[in-house]
């Protein structure tokens, strides 16, 4: 690979990212106005957290620019370990919110390890994979008894304790990352039933025992037969695509965020955005979201052609990670999915899913960055 004299973070990256967050500053401060009122007696509470964590998120995400990827592949270890010791305290001394015991309390805010264990599982699982790539071609019984011990230890780890959580999108979250890093680094389809096994066993567990969950799961399929009780939601959400048509009812008209959508601004913030900027509206959110996955699994391929491991594999797993939450959190408002409480990436309210995202995001601009002057790949290796 040739190096560079001159250049610079990706462009179209940079300002996409700046656009979704301008996009959830925006709709977060129409969605929240009705909600913050009843609860806070300030129509503007919420949008006001929510800046603090935009300049919070835009100070961790340059200082995470400043850093060379080498560290993030000797830290990976440590900041896995990080997350799963918050996800425990979560376990034990969590706030419960909604039937759910996922934060965890800081003082001054309420932070979700869960989100931070996506990003610190990305990099573990990119270092730990990236040192043993060549065993995916031995037998099974060798991939069975060599490579799987350690993070099938850590994968249970982590689907217990999301379980524990009721997390179950952020178990389905994991469980997609890692089984398309080892798709990547080319396990065979025989090795990917082992998972995909896992992947229908721990749905089962999260589902069946629960009756609220049964009635989550099976209401997209008729929210209009149980409207004011599982299908709420979906109904409320409908409306609004409803009412927003084609070109939306205009920026702040949204009727449905008045007290009729729980969770206006998190899980149905594109409902609102629907109702407000129409199906044009939506399309182009989309589209945003959309040019993060392709950049990120772009660059991923064109590092992971050049045998460079790590940093592929980091470029991959965030693409990937980005595109299920688009997808979900979407597909959930639409009821195309199950309703399942998982963010838009830099778009939903929400400080530890916008802190991890954007935190995402300078970490995928800065393997671009390095991988452009040639500081990762084979001139690293070879000492040029």
């Amino acid at each position: 690979m040739a190096i560079k004299s001159r250049s610079s973070f990706d462009r179209v990256i940079l300002v996409d990212a700046l656009i979704l967050i301008c996009v959830g500053i925006i709709a977060i401060s129409s969605a929240s106005i009705m909600e913050s009122m009843m609860k806070y007696g300030d129509s503007m509470f919420q949008m006001k957290k929510h800046l603090i964590s935009v300049v919070m998120s835009v100070v961790l995400a340059l200082i995470a620019l400043t850093v060379q990827t080498d560290f993030y592949k000797k830290a990976a270890p440590y900041l896995f370990i990080l997350a799963i010791v918050m996800m425990i305290m979560t376990c034990i001394f969590g706030r419960e919110i909604n039937g759910a015991k996922r934060w965890l309390s800081l003082g001054f805010m309420n932070a979700q390890p869960s989100e931070f264990l996506k990003l610190f599982w990305i990099l573990y699982f990119s270092s730990f994979i990236a040192k043993r790539v060549k065993k995916l071609s031995d037998p099974f019984k060798k991939f069975l008894s060599d490579f799987s011990v350690i993070p099938a230890l850590f994968i249970g780890t982590m689907l217990g304790l999301c379980y524990l959580q009721s997390d179950l999108g952020s178990a389905t979250v994991i469980l997609v990352i890692t089984t398309a890093v080892l798709f990547a680094a080319g396990l065979g389809l025989n090795k990917m039933f082992v998972f995909g096994g896992i992947g229908a066993a721990v749905f089962a567990l999260f589902v069946l025992p629960s009756d609220y969950r049964m009635k989550r799961i099976t209401a997209f399929l008729d929210p209009w037969k149980d409207s004011q009780g599982s299908g709420y939601q979906l109904t409320q959400s409908l409306m609004a695509y409803g009412r927003g048509g084609l070109f939306g009812e205009g920026l702040g008209n949204s009727y449905q965020k008045l007290g009729y959508i729980p969770e206006a601004h998190t899980d149905f913030i594109t409902a609102v955005i629907g109702e407000e900027l129409g199906f044009i509206g939506v399309v182009i959110l989309i589209a945003l979201e959309l040019i993060l996955v392709y950049k990120a699994i772009s660059i991923a391929f064109k590092i992971l052609g050049n045998n460079v491991c790590f940093e592929g594999y980091v470029a991959l797993g965030i693409g990937i990670w980005f595109s299920l939450q688009t997808f979900i959190n979407v597909g959930a408002a639409t009821a195309a999915i199950p309703t399942k409480g998982l963010t838009l990436p830099l778009v939903s309210y929400g400080g530890s899913s916008l802190m991890v995202c954007s935190i995402a995001v300078a970490i995928l601009l800065r393997i671009d960055y390095q991988w452009k002057l040639g500081l990762i790949g084979d001139e690293k290796i070879n000492g040029a």
